[in-house]
């Protein structure tokens, strides 16, 4: 199973100690959110570094990079989930990916659905704020395991940005990512988490005292709080608001 798609399903997750004599308080197992490093146009010592720091996973935009490139990046981070965002519809060069040892693939819906198969990399699909809101339903029921929101065309993070996150977290039942365009602050960190996101993809060629600066305010946010997805996706059943005199039916038969 990809090691990404397994930090996603242990947010926030709280062990809680067996009931006895010496039972402990539960322990915190996962994060309230996840960091991923964008490694665009970044060398292999740069990645390197990164690995060392605070991130959960790293994530290429480059395309066309050589298998031995890719494995050289992938060693680079030392055992930390490394991801590939896929711009095309080669179906040969997608199933190379996959057995390279990605951790984790993210795509666009142009993209050859071979990107759907594929047993033990994780599959992520990349959408637009403005996707219409019948097809972001339609997500729920493909062969995926997370949605990456792009919003790379903003220089900051907007209300349109919660609104869309909120909206899609209301509507999908699957983790969000998104990409931030700039680092940002506490508040519009909360922000953003209140409104369903699990997870953020932060700007290339970012300092470890940076990201470590993220991380603390991650650490800052509710833990062990279970924020159910598909909250618009439920089915209503018909109930009746009228007012139902049982009890004066009831009276008037006894007074006969």
């Amino acid at each position: 199973m990809s090691k990404f798609v397994d930090k996603l399903n242990n947010l926030s997750r709280i062990s809680v100690a067996p009931i006895g004599f010496h039972a402990v308080k539960g322990k915190q197992e996962g994060s309230p959110m996840l960091i991923v490093a964008d490694l665009t146009g970044m060398d292999i010592g740069s990645i390197g570094s990164i690995a060392g720091g605070d991130v959960d996973a790293g994530l290429i935009w480059e395309q066309g990079l050589g298998v031995g490139n890719i494995k050289r990046m992938i060693k680079a981070m030392e055992g930390i989930p490394f991801g590939m965002v896929i711009k095309e519809e080669n179906k040969e060069r997608i199933s190379k990916i996959a057995i390279l040892g990605c951790d984790f693939i993210v795509f666009d819906m142009k993209v050859s659905a071979e990107a759907l198969r594929g047993e033990g990399v994780g599959k992520f699909l990349m959408v637009e704020p403005s996707l219409d809101l019948g097809l972001v339903r339609a997500i729920n029921v493909i062969n995926i395991d997370g949605v990456f929101i792009n919003t790379t065309e903003e220089s900051f993070i907007t209300v349109e940005h919660l609104l869309v996150c909120q909206r899609f977290s209301e509507l999908l039942n699957k983790p969000l990512i998104i990409n931030l365009p700039s680092l940002i602050s506490e508040a519009e960190l909360g922000n953003l988490w209140k409104a369903g996101v699990d997870g953020v993809v932060v700007p290339p060629a970012q300092t470890m005292e940076a990201v470590a600066k993220l991380r603390g305010m991650i650490d800052n946010l509710p833990k062990g709080v279970n924020r159910k997805r598909g909250r618009l996706v439920d089915v209503a059943l018909p109930y009746y608001t009228g007012d139902i005199a049982v009890g004066e039916e009831e009276e008037e038969e006894e007074e006969e």
